[in-house]
């Protein structure tokens, strides 16, 4: 398999007033093109931090990611800003959509950032929403869609671009258990039919059965599987 995501000896850290605290440990980690890897472990243990240093929403305190052979750690803020827009597809628990917009005018909102005329970004976001389901619900508006149907239209957002990696931050936290599964049966869609990679946080073990591989994160550190074992 060719290596989509490449991290080695990854390094973040923030400063709180004079301490410096360590997010992320010695990180190396590869995760290859049409992969769907689950991050798993407790709160506090670095998961998010990782997905946003993977989707360049921000930066490393020290080590290496390359994205598709490209070093995103050494990219500069508007380089960056570009690259995201074209490269990743984002997906939030909490949907991140603007209420006073239609489902439609949400999912063309990456496409501001390209030199595409408003008819082919409006074609499509019509594209994108089909893919999700969501075809007779172009000109709704937020509080006009059910959860489920909310992270659809997030979802079409995040793939209008035609991005190689989604990367989904606890993207059924808000949701029962029969939209998640219908938007955890999605993105399985979405990677296997289309070959989309997806890197997807989450606490629901649930959840995580839909991923092809899981990958745990304890205290800022990897944690194998044989470790985890011994720890229970």
């Amino acid at each position: 398999m060719e290596t989509l995501v490449s991290i080695r000896k990854l390094v973040k850290s923030y400063q709180r007033g004079p301490e410096k605290v360590e997010v992320l440990h010695d990180i190396n980690l590869d995760i290859d093109r049409g992969d769907f890897v689950c991050l798993m472990g407790p709160s506090g243990s670095g998961k998010t931090t990782l997905l946003n240093l993977i989707g360049g929403l921000d930066s490393p305190t020290g080590g290496e990611i390359a994205v598709d052979g490209q070093r995103i750690d050494q990219m500069g803020a508007n380089r960056l800003t570009k690259w995201r827009a074209s490269h990743i597809g984002f997906v939030f628990q909490s949907y991140n959509l603007l209420p006073m917009l239609s489902a439609q005018k949400n999912v063309e909102l990456p496409l501001l950032l390209t030199n595409l005329p408003a008819a082919q970004r409006r074609r499509n976001a019509q594209i994108a929403l089909q893919l999700v389901g969501l075809a007779d619900r172009v000109r709704h508006k937020p509080g006009e869609l059910s959860g489920g149907q909310l992270q659809r239209v997030a979802i079409a957002r995040a793939i209008v671009s035609d991005p190689q990696l989604l990367v989904c931050d606890e993207p059924t936290g808000d949701l029962d258990r029969k939209a998640a599964d219908e938007i955890l049966a999605l993105l399985t869609q979405l990677n296997r039919d289309y070959g989309k990679s997806i890197i997807m946080v989450t606490h629901d073990p649930k959840a995580a059965e839909y991923a092809k591989r899981i990958i745990h994160l304890d205290k800022g550190t990897l944690v194998d599987a044989a470790s985890l074992a011994a720890m229970g």
